[in-house]
């Protein structure tokens, strides 16, 4: 066991996952010693893996999910959020198929998210953001280009109440966001650093 938790980091991911096919005792080293996994290289069936993965990797922190082509769907999200809830970093890009239930998953089951990345996620409301923010208190590094219904002046002011540590935030082509939503993140993260405004057409 102990040889094979020193093994685990060498290898590449796709690796590690066939090598918990190969005997239970592999299968229990990988998934205690694995804290990141990406999942990026998978063309197809990324939505099965997940839903396959999550009860097995419930040490990750760090969980790589960007896709080129739309394939997860909110219960994968759920199965990362009722299983994995070490998670630290967690990366959704290009996930159009997702809906609210996936950022209410998310705010239950994994907290302390610090970086997350939905950017090109188009079907999350503002709503369901600041139901994230509500419980996801620790994020530091927020990407939500691109996320036109859910990055709203409503949104920010929820940012600006609850997200405290926020030192990254990506608004771009986010055009519903205007000077109060801006105002809100002005006097509410003082530890911003680094904000993308890019697109944002309302901004005066």
């Amino acid at each position: 066991m102990e040889l094979l938790l020193r093994i685990v980091p060498l290898v590449d991911d796709r690796t590690a996952i066939v090598a918990c096919g190969v005997c239970c005792g592999w299968r229990d080293a990988i998934c205690f010693g694995l804290t990141q996994l990406s999942l990026s290289w998978c063309r197809k069936n990324m939505n099965n893996l997940v839903l396959s993965l999550a009860p097995k990797f419930t040490r990750l922190q760090t969980l790589i999910l960007r896709q080129e082509y739309p394939q997860l769907e909110d219960n994968a999200v759920e199965a990362i959020a009722n299983f994995c809830h070490d998670i630290q970093e967690l990366d959704l890009s290009k996930s159009f198929k997702l809906s609210d239930h996936s950022l209410y998953a998310l705010a239950r089951g994994c907290p302390n998210i610090t970086k997350l990345n939905i950017s090109g996620c188009t079907s999350f409301s503002d709503g369901a953001l600041e139901y994230l923010t509500n419980f996801c208190q620790k994020l530091k590094i927020l990407n939500l280009c691109g996320c036109v219904k859910a990055a709203t002046d409503r949104a920010l002011q929820a940012i600006g109440r609850n997200c405290k540590m926020l030192q990254s935030l990506n608004l771009g082509w986010c055009d519903n966001v205007g000077d109060i939503g801006v105002m809100s993140l002005a006097y509410g993260c003082p530890d911003l650093k680094c904000l993308d405004l890019c697109g944002c057409v309302r901004i005066t």
